[in-house]
């Protein structure tokens, strides 16, 4: 890790420019010309695009401009020492002590945490004045690899400043029920490097001196250390110096927190311990959110494992829907502009066969059937590209809910042997969590150091990779695939009361939790079904408009409720949010009722699946077919029978908002104690 500097990436008092953009250009082309980047422009450009995002000029003369670069070949720090010092944006003045750390974009795990050593050496004063007192590079080289040998910064646990017994009197307004306040702190910054170590020395030292228990995660590039619960249980307060999202926040969840940006943790941590301190003192101060989506599970927040996979499966659905909401609108588009035809492949003119003509023709020499047809053969390809990934993508966000980034490789290779194998959504579902549960056992592994940089991106992927789709190839896939294809023909027999059944069951699990688990389920069933359908089985196209038209009636239900039949049920705001259901329902957003749920979850909750399951009821009567997986009435062009649809939407509209206006008139309603949380119907 010495080779990290070497002399010819040092300058030492030679004018470099008058502004921070020619001292960055100057020191990227520095470490280019030394054949550690392959393009030093483009290594400057990374580094002044952090430098706009957040200056990096520290008190005391000096500066980090860094960047992770695509550019990088080899983790670097170039050096200058500037006379005259040159303003990056500290309060204090110019700096005279510039250090540009470049690391590669996909930087090892060792070298990250050497670069994050150097940025921690840098609030030592004797490493900086060491800098100043340099008469060489090669001095300078020296210190810096002195300062760099230890270990590294990825290995350390937490900071932690114990708070001595007899500082503890030496400030009141720092104690808490007459002992020193108790506070826990995490510190990041964008990339990982350099800020995020440096205010997480120097909240560490404050605590230390001001007498107060502080312990401190680093949440860098190459790794952190997660506080011990214990610690964070008996925390008064939390401080989170960070500018990016703070990792497994729901650890944290209750406690009064301070926030600020990772910058303020260096330039004035004094502060924000004392206002720490004080929120912990203040019942209305603001407090760490509960977790909402999909959270991994790990040893800092431990749940069951029907918690974890419910989050894991909502996760999956919730990151597969763009997929198939864009990808069939195109399908949707594709069919409005060439017509279904462009579907056939019986047809004459397929569609590789109107792409293939596409790519060969000019404005000046259209082909017979028109520039608008092609477009829409266009169109339709590339929705069904999309679809190409539905499966894949449900499967591989799955296993990143569990394992986070780790399993989301071995998670999309568990979704191509699940199409491979024919077991479709089911198949998905199951590799999915095989492939989550491989790479979160894998993460959790104690591997020797030099191992570890390799676990992310070859070994987990590999492993993981191996036994979820090995599972899949030799075990679960061809039982699954079995079981789709039964499912496949149950739906394709069913009739008459069997069908009506079977809109009224999508119809109340779509309005029985407005866009939570049960919700998620009947709207991952249609959509990851629906290229068979737009491959040719209507009866799946059926079930899209169904489960569509019921997600709708919600937010109109409470639309019609609270702006015509009841106006005087319904408080002011209540009404102020009707008024923007209506367009919400209109756009397929069940969401949209939520604020009615959430007021009085027991009389719109029972209201609202009533009309729903009426909805769908009506929807598979009329065996109304929908191409396009979202959109609600805006995507009209891909719904077959149209109106026979929006009359259904109308009358389980009209059923739902009467029941709710019924109820609010003539039952009472329970108290408030005994109402389901919001929480319960957003979930």
């Amino acid at each position: 890790m010495t080779e990290i500097i070497t002399a010819e990436l040092v300058s030492i008092d030679e004018p470099l420019g008058a502004d921070k953009r020619a001292v960055i250009d100057a020191l990227a082309q520095r470490v280019a010309a030394q054949g550690r980047a392959t393009d030093g422009a483009r290594l400057a450009d990374d580094a002044w695009a952090r430098e706009e995002k957040d200056e990096t000029g520290l008190p005391g003369g000096i500066a980090i401009p860094h960047a992770k670069s695509a550019a990088v070949t080899q983790a670097s720090l170039a050096f200058a020492r500037l006379n005259p010092g040159v303003d990056f944006g500290a309060e204090d003045g110019g700096a005279d002590l510039v250090f540009l750390i470049a690391a590669p974009d996909t930087a090892a795990e060792e070298h990250l945490a050497v670069l994050s050593k150097l940025a921690r050496s840098l609030m030592r004063d004797d490493f900086t004045a060491g800098l100043r007192a340099a008469s060489t590079a090669d001095e300078v080289v020296a210190i810096v690899r002195d300062a760099i040998s230890d270990v590294p910064a990825a290995e350390a646990p937490a900071s932690r400043a114990e708070a001595p017994a007899a500082a503890a009197s030496a400030d009141d307004a720092l104690l808490i029920d007459g002992r020193p306040a108790r506070i826990v702190a995490v510190t990041a910054c964008a990339t990982g490097i350099a800020h995020t170590f440096m205010a997480a020395d120097a909240l560490t030292a404050t605590g230390q001196k001001d007498g107060v228990a502080l312990t401190v995660e680093p949440q860098g590039s190459s790794g952190y250390k997660a506080i011990d619960q214990r610690i964070i249980d008996e925390a008064d307060a939390v401080i989170f110096a960070v500018d990016v999202d703070v990792r497994e926040q729901a650890r944290f969840a209750g406690k009064p927190v301070v926030r600020a940006g990772v910058k303020r943790g260096i330039e004035q941590p004094a502060q924000m311990v004392r206002e720490a301190v004080a929120a912990a003192k203040n019942p209305n101060a603001p407090r760490v959110p509960a977790a909402s989506g999909a959270a991994v599970a790990s040893e800092a927040t431990p749940t069951s494992l029907g918690g974890a996979i419910r989050r894991a499966l909502l996760t999956g659905v919730s990151y597969m829907i763009p997929f198939v909401a864009g990808g069939g609108l195109l399908i949707a588009l594709g069919f409005a502009l060439a017509g279904y035809k462009i579907a056939n492949t019986a047809d004459g003119n397929t569609v590789n066969n109107a792409i293939f003509t596409l790519q060969n023709f000019t404005l000046w020499n259209l082909p017979p059937e028109g520039l608008v047809y092609y477009l829409g053969a266009a169109a339709f390809q590339i929705g069904q590209l999309s679809f190409g990934f539905l499966v894949p993508a449900l499967a591989g966000y799955i296993a990143y809910g569990l394992a986070d980034r780790p399993g989301i490789a071995p998670g999309f290779v568990a979704g191509a042997a699940a199409t491979f194998m024919g077991a479709g959504f089911i198949g998905a579902i199951v590799g999915g969590l095989l492939a989550g549960l491989a790479a979160w056992w894998l993460n959790r592994l104690s591997v020797p150091r030099w191992l570890r940089g390799l676990m992310p991106v070859v070994i987990i992927p590999l492993l993981g990779s191996i036994f979820a789709s090995g599972l899949l190839l030799f075990m679960f896939g061809g039982p699954i695939a079995a079981l789709t294809k039964l499912l496949n023909d149950w739906l394709s027999g069913l009739s008459g009361a069997g069908v009506i059944l079977l809109g009224v069951i999508l119809g109340l699990m779509m309005c029985f939790d407005l866009g939570g688990p049960l919700n998620k389920v009947a709207y991952g069933f249609a959509t990851a079904n629906l290229a068979q359908g737009i491959a040719g089985d209507e009866r799946y196209l059926q079930i899209m408009a169904a489960v569509m038209a019921a997600g709708m009636v919600p937010p109109l239900a409470m639309a019609l409720a609270s702006t015509v039949l009841g106006r005087k049920l319904f408080t002011a705001p209540e009404r102020e949010n009707g008024k923007a259901a209506w367009l919400l329902g209109a756009a397929f957003i069940s969401e949209g009722a939520i604020p009615f749920a959430a007021a009085d979850v027991f009389r719109v909750i029972p209201s609202a699946m009533l009309g729903g399951a009426v909805t769908g009821a009506l929807s598979m009567f009329f065996g109304i077919t929908s191409r396009a997986p979202h959109g609600g009435v805006f995507v009209f062009f891909a719904i077959d029978n149209f109106w026979l649809w929006l009359l259904s939407i109308a009358v389980g509209t009209v059923v739902s908002a009467v029941s709710v206006v019924l109820l609010k008139r003539y039952v009472r309603r329970r108290p408030i104690e005994a109402d389901v949380p919001a929480v319960a119907v957003t979930a």
